[in-house]
C-alpha cells in the first residue's frame, strides 16, 4: 500500500488549511513545497502548526528553524521522524544514534563515526561511484535520442547510495530492493492508521540482527566490524547501540542523497539554460553541487519539545513534535539573497541542507561526493534532456522525485 497513491489510506485527510493543519505527509505537501513556504511566510505566517501526529510546530525561517537547532534546553532529539507514536528507546542513547542523542552524550556517538567519513576516506570511494554510475547508465539499453525516456529516479538515481552504504556496511547489494522498501515504511508511511496486526513490514530491526550476528562470526574490513569493535570508556558498544546506528547509516545514507541526486535532474531538465552552462563550464561543477544542495534540500529533522515553552508566541507543548524543514530556511529572502531563484554560479552559499547545530550531517562529503559524480556521469551520458512525463514527489521529511521520467534528447 503506497501512501502516494491512495490519499484515501491517510489517517487526517487533505489538509486544507497549511498554517494550521500542516501536514508534511500530505502528498500535496512535497509536489508545492516551495510555494507553500514561500505563501505561509508572505501571509505572516513564520511558524506553522497542526493538531496531528499529537500537535506538531513547523518554523519556516531560517533564524527560527536554527534556533531550534541549537536549543538543546527546550528541544530534545529523541525523536527524529514525526509520526503518531512517540520514541520508546530511552535517553541518552536513543534509537538510531548520535542522530537521536542529546548532549552530552551525543558528542561521544558522533565522534565514534566520523573517521570512517573524513575527507581523506570518502575520497577514495569516486572511482567506485562513477563505475557504477556508468553501469547503470549502460543498464539502460539502447537510447534512441528524441524518443527514448528514462526514469532518472527508479533507474538511476535510487540504485547509487543504495549500493554505496549497502558496500560500506557489508551488506549484500543485492538487498537494495529491500531497503528501499524500508525507507518508504519508516519515511513514508507516517500518516496511515496504525494496524497492530499488521505484519507486512520488512523488519528492519530482524534483518539488522542477523548482520550483526554474522558480522560478529566473520569480521571485516568494514563499517559493522567497525562499530562492533568500538568502544566508549573501554566498553563496547551495546547491541542496541551497534543496531541502531546501522539504522542512522541506511535511512540517512540512502533516501536523502538519491532524493539530492533526482532534484538536481529534475532541475535541469526544467532548465536547459543551467544544463548547457554545466555541459560547457564543466569547472561550475563546484558551485552548482552546493546550489543544488540550497534550492532542493532534501531533508527536513524534527525535535520533541522537552517540557512547555513559549517559542515567539507559540505554545508548544511537552511532547510535541517540531518539524525543522532546513529545505525552507534555505529558501529564506531575509537569509540569501535571490533566495527563491537557482543561482548556478552563486558563489556564497551557507545553506542548511546538512542541518543546523550539533546534528549536522556527519555524511556529509559522502553525499557531495555521490551527488557531484552521479549528475557529472548523467549529463557525459546525456547532454540534453526534458521531462518526459509527470514527476511523482516523495511523501514525509525527506523531499525528491520518487518516478522522474526523462525524455533523452541528446546521446553522447
Amino acid at each position: 500500500m503506497s501512501a502516494t497513491s491512495d490519499a484515501s489510506s491517510d489517517l487526517y485527510g487533505p489538509v486544507e488549511d497549511w498554517a494550521d493543519d500542516l501536514d508534511h505527509a500530505d502528498p500535496e505537501y512535497n509536489r508545492r513545497a516551495h510555494e507553500i513556504w514561500h505563501d505561509l511566510r508572505e501571509g505572516g505566517c513564520p511558524v506553522a502548526h497542526s493538531d496531528r501526529y499529537g500537535g506538531m510546530w513547523a518554523p519556516l525561517t531560517h533564524d527560527y528553524v536554527k534556533e531550534v537547532a541549537y536549543d538543546t534546553e527546550h528541544f530534545t532529539s529523541q525523536g527524529v521522524i514525526v509520526n503518531r507514536g512517540r520514541p520508546i528507546a530511552p535517553p541518552p542513547v536513543g534509537p538510531a544514534p548520535p542522530i537521536t542523542s542529546d548532549p552530552p552524550f551525543h558528542q561521544v556517538a558522533r565522534r565514534l563515526l566520523l573517521p570512517p567519513f573524513s575527507p581523506k576516506r570518502i575520497e577514495a570511494w569516486d572511482d567506485d561511484v562513477r563505475d557504477l554510475c556508468r553501469s547503470l547508465l549502460d543498464d539502460m539499453g539502447d537510447i534512441e535520442a528524441g524518443a527514448s525516456v528514462v526514469d532518472a529516479a527508479v533507474q538511476y538515481a535510487q540504485h547509487i547510495p543504495v549500493n554505496v552504504i549497502a558496500r560500506m556496511l557489508g551488506f549484500p547489494t543485492t538487498d537494495d530492493d529491500y531497503f528501499r522498501r524500508c525507507v518508504h515504511e519508516l519515511i513514508e508511511r507516517v500518516n496511515e492508521p496504525l494496524d497492530d496486526e499488521r505484519d507486512d513490514g520488512p523488519r528492519l530491526d530482524l534483518y539488522l540482527d542477523r548482520q550483526i550476528e554474522e558480522h560478529r562470526a566473520n569480521p571485516r574490513d568494514d563499517l559493522t566490524t567497525f562499530l562492533l569493535e568500538a568502544e566508549i570508556d573501554g566498553n563496547k558498544l551495546s547491541h542496541e547501540h551497534v543496531r541502531g546506528s546501522m539504522v542512522l547509516l541506511l535511512i540517512a545514507g540512502i533516501d536523502t542523497t538519491w532524493s539530492a541526486i533526482g532534484s538536481s535532474l529534475w532541475h535541469l531538465a526544467t532548465h536547459p539554460d543551467d544544463l548547457e552552462r554545466l555541459r560547457n563550464e564543466p569547472d561550475l561543477m563546484q558551485f552548482a553541487v552546493e546550489e543544488f544542495l540550497r534550492a532542493y534540500a532534501p531533508v527536513t529533522m524534527a525535535r520533541l519539545v522537552k517540557e512547555d515553552h513559549d517559542f515567539h508566541g507559540c505554545p508548544m507543548k511537552a511532547d510535541e513534535w517540531v518539524l525543522l524543514p532546513f529545505p525552507a530556511a534555505n529558501r529564506d529572502p531575509a537569509f540569501f539573497d535571490d533566495a527563491e531563484e537557482f543561482v548556478i554560479d552563486r558563489a556564497e552559499n551557507r545553506h542548511a541542507a546538512f542541518g543546523l547545530g550539533i546534528h549536522r550531517c556527519l555524511g556529509s562529503n559522502l553525499a557531495r561526493l555521490e551527488l557531484r559524480v552521479a549528475i557529472e556521469e548523467f549529463i557525459a551520458r546525456f547532454p540534453a534532456f526534458s521531462l518526459g512525463g509527470e514527476t511523482r514527489w516523495s511523501v514525509g521529511q525527506i523531499r525528491g522525485p520518487r518516478e522522474l521520467p526523462l525524455r533523452i534528447d541528446a546521446v553522447a
